[in-house]
């Protein structure tokens, strides 16, 4: 199988799993317990948040784990809100935020909450002008994503930030899809707090991390006393001490990024030239260097991604499931793309384990499959 579906989630690198097999054995102990298997366990848990903090470039004290970036989501809009001060009552999100970030934007406009959205341009780039207009001295909290999960187009996070402190807001952003792909240093970022997800980065699912810069003001949204009482619930040892494995293997990352932006475009050279209906989005926008977001004429993402997956390649398509079928993307949308085109949306995302013999043995097989579909999706349009 080519696995192409790197943004989706990452396959556990050996080492992760080699640093997680003796926690899941032999220091299973809770690191809350005063006993000896228990106080084992809190210097692995110690030495683990020590790992992440030097590799993110922050303070140990300044992480506090969680089961993902979903949670650290919550937890960092949901806390900052309620630690605002009084007269700021207003959350602003991009309108291309990660599906599940826009169901809590929802929710707390639902509750009464004032939520505003910053548009994005037609490449994809926040809308920069309309962020200045939005973000002005009511605004308790800014949540931005780093890099957007669909197209890739990044965000820019240190401008934003300006934005935001000279507003006396505070600035969450969810970096799911940018730590493990491009340099990252939470110290020099301008967020106050900080998401993400070890599944992203070849680590193991149910674990991440929200970085909270020391000083800022968080209210707890899990009661515990676990995480200096920031996060309750007993810590998942091993999969932090995976997570930690798996970032002590991007000291090299801007190598990594390099080596996937010449497999991305190469990729992308060889389908415009052998399916010239090719139409790459966010191409000359600023991107993580291994997502190609695409589409073949208006062929539907269905029928590709079935080819696709008659040649053992797993991709995935910019649409959404509901009870009545396929929705078009919403970062499509967003961007002003037809709903025909956006259901055509085909995202190739490609990641540490991915080769050049891959992408040459799909601009191979793939085009000789789709020029016959596209040629009769010509002869019948009206």
């Amino acid at each position: 199988m080519i696995y192409l579906d790197h943004n989706a989630t990452t396959p556990p690198a050996p080492a992760v799993i080699a640093a997680m097999l003796p926690v899941l054995s032999g220091v299973w102990a809770n690191s809350s317990s005063q006993h000896g298997p228990g106080q084992d366990a809190k210097r692995a848990l110690g030495a683990a948040r020590a790992t992440v903090a030097r590799v993110l470039g922050c303070k140990p004290v300044e992480v506090i784990f969680t089961s993902g970036a979903t949670e650290a989501n919550h937890l960092a809009v949901r806390g900052l809100l309620a630690s605002a001060a009084p007269g700021r009552n207003r959350v602003i999100f991009s309108s291309v935020e990660h599906a599940g970030h826009l169901r809590l934007a929802r929710s707390l406009a639902q509750a009464g909450i004032q939520v505003d959205f910053i548009p994005v341009r037609a490449d994809g780039t926040l809308d920069m002008a309309a962020a200045k207009a939005l973000i002005t001295a009511d605004v308790a909290l800014v949540s931005l994503m780093a890099a957007n999960n669909e197209t890739g187009a990044l965000m820019p996070v240190t401008e934003v930030a300006a934005l935001t402190h000279a507003a006396g807001a505070a600035l969450h952003v969810d970096a799911t899809q940018f730590i493990g792909k491009q340099p990252f240093n939470f110290a020099s970022c301008g967020a106050d707090a900080v998401s993400l997800s070890a599944h992203k980065f070849q680590g193991p699912k149910g674990v991440g991390a929200l970085l909270l810069r020391q000083g800022v003001a968080l209210m707890t949204q899990t009661l515990g006393s676990q995480e200096r009482g920031r996060r309750g619930g007993t810590e998942n040892l091993a999969g932090i001490v995976g997570m930690a494995a798996a970032l002590e293997l991007l000291d090299d990352v801007g190598t990594q990024a390099a080596r996937l932006t010449t497999l991305r475009n190469t990729l992308e050279a060889g389908l415009i030239r052998a399916i010239p209906e090719t139409h790459v989005w966010c191409q000359t926008a600023p991107r993580l260097p291994g997502t190609c977001y695409l589409r073949f004429g208006q062929l539907s993402a269905d029928v590709v991604l079935q080819r696709l997956d008659r040649l053992g390649v797993a991709a995935s398509s910019g649409a959404a499931c509901s009870s009545g079928g396929s929705e078009p993307s919403h970062v499509l949308t967003a961007m002003g793309v037809p709903a025909e085109e956006a259901l055509a949306a085909v995202r190739f995302s490609l990641g540490a384990t991915n080769t050049p013999a891959e992408v040459n043995h799909l601009l191979q097989t793939l085009p000789p499959l789709l020029v016959p579909l596209l040629h009769e999706e010509m002869l019948t349009a009206p």
